[in-house]
């Protein structure tokens, strides 16, 4: 019986096979760690362990506008706003870079060699590929590849005061197009390559985008929504071994098609003096995929965004040449966008690959070939909490799966590294850890490539379970940042050394946070022992607001009496007494339900995806009944195993979840998860809806850091939600 339709999305990628290859003697060394593990940290406890003293990251400060408790970061008095003097854009960024790093390599890529179909049982058709090893070109070579298509683009008849629009998934040329529209001081419009029609319409029209820049698969798409666009005049397509530009042969049309490699060669043969912008002039207008209705289209400054790169190469230890990231979240992401301006300001390799290429056992990689993270064994990667997720309940599983001493060992590793990481800094880093790291979690890290130091997290909040998993596991760091488009991302950052959890650290040295009371939801600065309250962001970082959109701008962007830009993030957070941040509350996810008490969706929904048999979770409170609901996405292996335990027979997967005996096991599971999170009982889901199939961005259900989207959710599954409440 194959997987249910929809697992193919790139999430379920990351499959986790044998990674233990333990053999007699590993094992042998195994038991001989355990001894070493107890002896070593006795002798030597008294020298070298202990708790470090509790270190201040963030301070109160005096600011302006509305009345709140505002913090700075401890190490800088004064808010950082360029990463060196001279570069106050990202286009004098880019172009400093390049000379400094001229012979270094830069950008990597890896060749197709072979690609095939293989059919499942049920008859659908995946793709294979073979992919090659990574083919660099240097920073010098991808300055005069940017510098030709900037001129390119100007030859090609472009006009620079009209925008240029990116609707592609991450790749080298995405990058290069983006820095060559900056020295042309040309406004890039970002789209997700997964928006929907409708979506992709409003934003190429709302902006009145003239030139267009796409994968070639995307050109049937933008053939089918052709008459709809109104400013179109270029496509420049990026070109690839489907060779579907070809979709547009014979069709009459008023637009020029050129691909990539046309329009680098129009630049080269006939260059155009570069135009740098200002840092107050807009580089990108960037569209969310928001939770509610379209998409709004959020104004970021070439001077946010070198304040937020600025602001992150100060929090990363030993930032540089030497190491290499993984590209592959998507660049019309601000979480995927800023990382990759930190790594060019550092003179990072950058190497790209994609969800579904990522490991040896990813969807589309052809078996017994390798997968990006083992071809590239990047140093610093960035993830969304459900890859995480994804990595850590794929190694708990194989684990389980080998059982008796295999099982054992590692759990026993396991707790005595989670022991020392909640007790003692020194002991997260002792001695014990390379005994343990040598015999035990060495080979669980060529999950991710096995050299990775740094990881960066964003886009949704991370468990402490997860984050301690990476910790021990593949033994780094975890940055786990707070940001929001409307900030370029640069808001807060935990710190490497700091171990605690649940947390977002303290603010980016380029900005202030604030939280300002809300009376309403019971959230006040007043509040003992911490000081709570919507989270305010103020600084360099904060964007110049949303596109032709003026009312929803005036009303989430302040500017005080010091003539400092704030924006109101609607997040309740609250300040622990070294100045780290937690997030604890959204304003738009509290409901109020016919008694008066009040639920905060978002808060039961991270509890109650805890549960195994969860892969996906919104809950939904109708202020006229006294209980909540929830729609549930059920974890194809977690109930499929169950089912067999039980001798449950079914046809497929979304027979076994339409069983009443089904939604009953998953209802009592989200009921212990939710006591054992000490949730209130009108917190608890009373009546569930089990579905079969996983949300996904291409559905239009989650966001592209796959955060739900609410209101999406509610009118797709609006029959059920009424039918919960019957």
């Amino acid at each position: 019986m194959g997987d249910p339709e929809g697992t193919s999305s790139w999430l379920k990628s990351l499959n986790i096979s044998d990674i233990f290859g333990w053999k007699d003697h590993g094992v042998y060394g195994a038991l001989a760690a355990i001894v070493i593990s107890i002896l070593v940290p006795a002798l030597f406890a008294a020298l070298f362990f202990g708790k470090k003293k509790g270190k201040i990251r963030g301070v109160p400060v005096e600011v302006g506008g509305e009345a709140g408790y505002a913090v700075r970061n401890a190490r800088k008095t004064e808010l950082v706003e360029v990463p060196w003097q001279g570069v106050p854009t990202m286009a004098h960024l880019f172009e400093q870079s390049c000379n400094k790093y001229s012979h270094n390599q830069f950008l990597g890529t890896r060749k197709v060699i072979q690609k095939e179909f293989v059919t499942s049982s049920d008859g659908r058709k995946f793709e294979k590929l073979h992919l090659g090893d990574y083919e660099w070109e240097s920073f010098g070579e991808v300055f005069a590849r940017v510098s030709n298509f900037a001129s390119g683009l100007l030859k090609l008849g472009h006009n620079v005061d009209s925008r240029v629009a990116i609707f592609s998934d991450t790749r080298a040329e995405w990058l290069i197009a983006l820095q060559g529209c900056f020295r042309q001081n040309v406004t890039v419009v970002t789209i997700y390559a997964s928006l929907g029609e409708d979506a992709l319409i409003h934003s190429l029209n709302e902006t009145e985008v003239s030139t267009l820049i796409c994968d070639s698969k995307q050109l049937k798409k933008l053939d089918v929504i052709r008459s709809s666009l109104t400013s179109i005049e270029n496509i420049i397509y990026f070109e690839d071994d489907n060779k579907e530009e070809d979709a547009f042969s014979g069709i009459s049309s008023n637009w020029t098609i050129s691909s990539f490699r046309e329009v680098e060669k129009l630049g080269k043969e006939s260059p155009f003096e570069s135009s740098l912008p200002s840092k107050n002039a807009i580089a990108v207008i960037m569209y969310t995929s928001g939770s509610t209705g379209l998409p709004k289209g959020v104004m970021i400054t070439h001077g946010n965004m070198i304040a937020t790169t600025a602001a992150v190469m100060t929090v990363i230890p030993n930032l540089g040449s030497k190491d290499v990231y993984l590209a592959y979240l998507p660049l019309a992401h601000v979480f995927e966008m800023a990382a990759e301006s930190v790594m060019l300001a550092a003179g990072v390799a950058i190497g790209y690959g994609s969800p579904l290429t990522m490991t040896d056992t990813s969807n589309k990689i052809k078996k017994g070939t390798k997968g990006d993270v083992t071809v590239l064994k990047p140093t610093l990667l960035t993830v969304v909490p459900a890859i995480i997720d994804r990595i850590r309940d794929g190694v708990v599983k194989t684990v389980d799966k080998k059982g008796g001493l295999v099982k054992n060992i590692f759990h026993f590793a396991y707790n005595r590294r989670l022991a020392a990481v909640k007790g003692s800094w020194l002991g997260a880093w002792g001695l014990e850890k390379l005994v343990w790291d040598t015999i035990v979690f060495k080979q669980i890290r060529t999950v991710l490539g096995g050299q990775l130091r740094f990881m960066l997290c964003g886009g949704a909040p991370l468990s402490g379970d997860s984050q301690r998993f990476i910790n021990i596991c593949m033994g780094a760091p975890v940055g786990q940042g707070y940001g929001l488009t409307e900030t370029f991302a640069g808001a807060a950052f935990s710190e490497w050394d700091d171990l605690s959890v649940g947390r977002v650290g303290p603010p980016l040295p380029c900005c202030y946070m604030k939280l300002v009371s809300w009376e309403e939801g019971g959230y006040l600065t007043s509040d003992k022992p911490m000081p709570r309250g919507e989270i305010v962001v103020g600084g360099f970082s904060v964007t110049a607001g949303y596109f032709k959109n003026q009312e929803k701008t005036k009303e989430v962007f302040k500017v005080d009496e010091k003539g400092m830009r704030w924006f109101y993030t609607g997040d309740i957070g609250q300040f622990h007494p070294d100045g780290c941040l937690e997030i604890i509350d959204r304003k738009k996810d509290i409901v109020k339900l016919q008694h008066g008490e009040y639920i905060s969706l978002g808060k039961v929904e991270a509890a109650l995806s805890a549960c195994d048999y969860v892969d996906n979770i919104m809950v939904y409170a109708d202020p006229f009944h006294n209980y909540c609901v929830a729609l549930v996405v059920g974890s194809y292996q977690s109930l499929e195993k169950w089912a067999q335990q039980v001798g449950i027979d079914y046809q497929d997967f979304p027979d076994l979840c339409s069983k009443p005996e089904t939604v009953t096991e998953v209802l009592q599971s989200i009921s212990k998860v939710a006591k054992s999170a000490k949730l209130e009982k009108t917190e608890i889901p009373a009546k569930i809806k089990l579905l079969p199939y996983p949300w996904t961005p291409e559905s239009g259900l989650v966001t592209a850091a796959l955060k739900i989207k609410r209101e999406q959710l509610k009118t797709k599954f609006k029959d059920d939600l009424l039918k919960l409440y019957a």
